[in-house]
């Protein structure tokens, strides 16, 4: 066997991780639907005009979805893989923490509601990382009625008056 005989044989050992056709459509599926849900309520956030946008959701949804395929792939026990999720779960507290501001005052804090997106945003890319995709499309959806409506909803009753007199 030659040199360049036994240097592909070493790449193609490097790329073995998949084994098949089907292997590839389930990574590729689960990392996609991770990125477009992610994208979702990144486009929401970057809409609003905060920080945190829709690059930055899409790369958290899609590296969340990565941390717990890898250890999928590689047969990892359901204990093991609770330690990937609670040092997942920290490290985006981490990153949820960069996004948020103090203001002058101590009542004036901004950033918490795009903190919290890039947090859920971290869940459901696990969701869709698990291949629980309806799960994570369900909370895609409660999210974005929360990041919309909500606040359309509160305006409502903020610029409602009662009557006269009233306390």
């Amino acid at each position: 066997m030659g040199v360049w005989q036994e240097i592909w044989n070493t790449v193609l050992s490097e790329f073995s991780d998949i084994p098949d056709a089907a292997q590839v459509t389930l990574i590729t599926l689960r990392l996609l639907i991770a990125a477009t849900l992610g994208g979702l309520l990144g486009y929401e956030r970057e809409q609003k005009g905060k920080a945190a946008g829709l690059r930055t959701h899409m790369l958290v949804a899609l590296g969340a979805a990565l941390f717990v395929l890898i250890p999928q792939q590689a047969g990892t026990s359901a204990t093991d893989l609770t330690r990937v999720l609670q040092g997942l779960v920290a490290g985006v507290g981490f990153l949820g923490a960069g996004a948020i501001i103090m203001g002058n005052q101590e009542t004036e804090v901004k950033g918490l509601t795009t903190a919290a997106s890039i947090w859920l945003t971290a869940a459901i890319g696990v969701a869709a990382g698990m291949g629980r995709e309806a799960t994570a499309v369900l909370s895609t959806v409660l999210a974005l009625i929360i990041l919309y409506l909500i606040p359309k909803v509160g305006g409502l009753f903020e610029n409602h008056e009662g009557p006269k007199g009233s306390e």
